[in-house]
């Protein structure tokens, strides 16, 4: 019977991992992991298929899922990947965008309470709200390097592009996710945070900030990331003429579905396949 991590080996889902030993944790079973996935939309598309397929394959290792709603990050914005800032949703869209996603998860992931390894959906509105902003400088901020966090690609990238630059709003994205893991580490045991690739630095700053917070003995945390989905012209996967490909049957059908499928380029069937 293969690993956990010897399955996405196989798979081609790895791409990064981070912590030391992480084999050696996930021996145990019933360890905790989640990934995040913020509430842009009242749907996900089908790249978002690929981290929410890392919990599935995890939970079916014989570990908790938990699938982190991003109710709070979701109204300030991931500045990953983007070229420019993103239009604020309103807290009521944001609200909506959760609930409209909640379907998607309870299909793909066991969500029965009394099954140990039984998957919970978590919101970071829940705790984020309660912060202060001194709170924040003072017990988060503080474990944050200035310095580090502009050499993340993302603000790198928009740091290089004067016009558009990033606001601190954006800038501050990094802190926010790096304390859910912290307390998700705190109030459920969470150790481990799987997400596409280019999260790999706001996973790395989470565990950071969990060893700071607990100590280098006490404090141990571990990433695992994903390839992003992109199709073997280099292009992103998921895009079709008639925009993104959605897996709700209410914004794409279930033959647009299958069509977009059927017509991938026959040198990403293999690698779709097993991902």
């Amino acid at each position: 019977m293969t690993t956990f991590l010897e399955e996405l080996a196989w798979r081609g889902l790895i791409y990064q991992t981070a912590g030391a030993d992480l084999e050696q944790h996930l021996a145990t079973p019933g360890r905790v992991g989640y990934c995040g996935l913020d509430p842009t939309a009242d749907s996900l598309h089908i790249g978002n298929l690929l981290p929410l397929t890392l919990l599935m394959r995890w939970q079916r290792a014989g570990h908790k899922p938990l699938v982190l709603m991003g109710g709070g990050t979701g109204l300030i914005g991931d500045p990953s990947g983007r070229d420019s800032e993103r239009q604020f949703l309103d807290e009521e869209q944001v609200r909506a965008n959760v609930e409209g996603q909640r379907r998607i998860y309870e299909r793909l992931l066991d969500l029965d309470e009394n099954n140990p390894t039984g998957a919970q959906l978590v919101n970071n509105l829940d705790w984020l709200k309660e912060l202060s902003f001194i709170q924040v400088l003072r017990e988060v901020g503080k474990h944050f390097s200035v310095n580090a966090m502009v050499q993340k690609e993302s603000v790198k990238t928009r740091l290089e592009t004067r016009d558009q630059g990033i606001s601190y709003t954006e800038f501050s994205y990094m802190i926010l996710q790096a304390y859910d893991f912290l307390h998700l580490y705190r109030t459920h045991g969470c150790t481990v945070q799987m997400a596409g690739s280019d999260q790999y630095g706001n996973i790395v700053a989470g565990m950071d900030l969990i060893r700071r917070d607990q100590g280098a003995d006490q404090g141990k945390a571990f990433g695992i990331t994903a390839p992003l989905v992109t199709r073997a012209d280099g292009k992103k996967f998921g895009k079709s003429v008639d925009g993104a490909v959605w897996l709700t049957a209410d914004r794409t059908s279930p033959y647009r579905f299958y069509q977009f499928l059927i017509n991938t380029d026959d040198a990403d069937v293999g690698k779709l396949l097993r991902w």
